[in-house]
């Protein structure tokens, strides 16, 4: 199996939604955005899977080295080893990816081995942007702009998209004793830690739901409003991904909020069609 082999069945096996918005891309851009969206699996898994926190801090340490190896341009035989790693190695310099972004995204991935609570949104939002605002940025460079502002939109989006994850997963996260909305805004809304851990819904627990999506939708309005004309075209997958996951949010918010107990998610076919009309849209 070859490197890009290996990243494209990864896509694949997760099932995420960030897969139907490859679909439309040239193919050298899709084998990049593949490769990146991989990397971010491996070592989000690291964190997931492993359940003593010193070995995974032991395998991000080893990822920090190959990401070390993917810009080591001396001939040292220092290679990168694993399958996205040499996917990542083929494509970085053709599309401006960066050691330190891609050692930010870790950064990210070591503060769920360090929290488990967030005290407020600011500590949350550090997190968000680590996880998954580095992650929108290096996708506008894949993807391709001409106008800096377009790192402002995939700022936001990215942290609209981080979002609607904590939204849509409060209950799986509860379930291995995580908690992402912030703690002050439980506090507000009445809502108490035991709540969240024992999927007690309540009118309160909509409440700051629906106050959670409206902030996801706030981003996504920011990001939207901050992204030029000229760069349109060229970043529709993210315009894509976020119809996708904009759908989702309607439908949670429609639904109840009731995301305690259920993951709540739109079919395969109903992504497709969201991404081959938003497409169409250009």
């Amino acid at each position: 199996m070859t490197p890009d082999e290996y990243c494209q069945e990864k896509a694949i096996q997760s099932g995420s939604s960030f897969y139907y918005s490859f679909l439309y891309l040239p193919l050298e851009r899709r084998r990049a955005i593949t490769a990146l969206y991989a990397f971010c699996r491996e070592v989000d898994d690291v964190v997931d899977e492993c359940t003593d926190a010193s070995v995974a801090r032991t395998k991000l340490a080893w990822w920090r080295q190959e990401i070390n190896a993917i810009f080591n341009k001396a001939d040292d035989g220092n290679k990168p080893s694993h399958p996205v790693a040499k996917a990542l190695a083929n494509i970085a310099e053709t599309f401006d990816l960066t050691a330190e972004r891609l050692n930010a995204i870790i950064d990210g991935m070591e503060m769920d081995l360090n929290y488990n609570r967030y005290a407020d949104f600011d500590t949350l939002r550090r997190y968000c942007y680590h996880v998954a605002s580095v992650v929108g940025l290096c996708s506008a460079g894949i993807f391709g702009y001409r106008n800096p502002q377009t790192l402002n939109y995939a700022e936001n989006l990215g942290l609209a998209f981080q979002l609607t994850n904590i939204i849509r997963d409060v209950g799986e996260d509860a379930r291995r004793n995580r908690i992402y909305l912030p703690q002050d805004e439980l506090s507000r809304f009445g809502v108490t830690e035991e709540d969240i851990l024992r999927a007690r819904e309540s009118d309160n627990f909509r409440r700051l739901m629906e106050f959670q999506i409206e902030r996801a939708e706030h981003y996504y309005a920011e990001a939207f409003a901050a992204l030029p004309a000229e760069d349109r075209k060229s970043q529709r997958s993210g315009i894509i991904m976020a119809a996708i996951y904009r759908a989702l949010l309607t439908e949670i918010k429609t639904d109840g909020c009731h995301v305690m107990r259920q993951r709540v998610s739109l079919t395969p076919l109903r992504k497709l069609w969201i991404a081959w009309t938003t497409w169409m849209k250009g």
